[in-house]
């Protein structure tokens, strides 16, 4: 089985458990759609912090680094490290679980943007904005698998 999402084989085996509608990623996100609010801020909270201590000491998964590597968040300034750091914790603090975008889609000062504006949601909101992104990672994945 594929590691379409981050620690959460779940989301691929309920899919595979039910009938294909013939597209799979409809059928992924079928499966998140239908989980419960705790399970979906689970898989939401099996994401790794952008540019944080997984990017640091290496222990992200293969496609969590290419994909961050493909924002540039390998190559950033001591600067750069703690913008991050703080708005992350900022967010965390807000939210409970991590900031979750497709880095593949952006680049870092899209990022870094994307994480002030987001701030401002209401929690709510923002697992729906974190879930979509989700969605985008998780489609981009399959189609690199094709």
């Amino acid at each position: 089985m594929s590691a379409l999402f981050e620690h959460s084989p779940w989301v691929e085996q309920r899919a595979d458990a039910n009938p294909s509608s013939g597209d799979r990623h409809v059928d992924l996100m079928a499966v998140v759609a239908a989980a419960t609010r705790d399970e979906q801020l689970a898989l939401i909270r099996a994401h790794p912090e952008l540019a944080g201590k997984a990017a640091i000491d290496r222990t992200l998964t293969d496609a969590s680094a290419a994909e961050q590597a493909s924002a540039g968040l390998d190559r950033l300034t001591p600067e750069d490290y703690a913008r991050f750091h703080a708005l992350n914790a900022a967010y965390t603090a807000r939210f409970d679980f991590p900031f979750i975008i497709c880095v593949r889609r952006t680049d870092k000062a899209g990022i870094l943007a994307a994480m002030e504006r987001r701030l401002a949601q209401d929690r709510d909101s923002e697992i729906a904005t974190a879930l979509g992104e989700i969605g985008e990672i998780v489609r981009l994945r399959l189609e690199d698998m094709r």
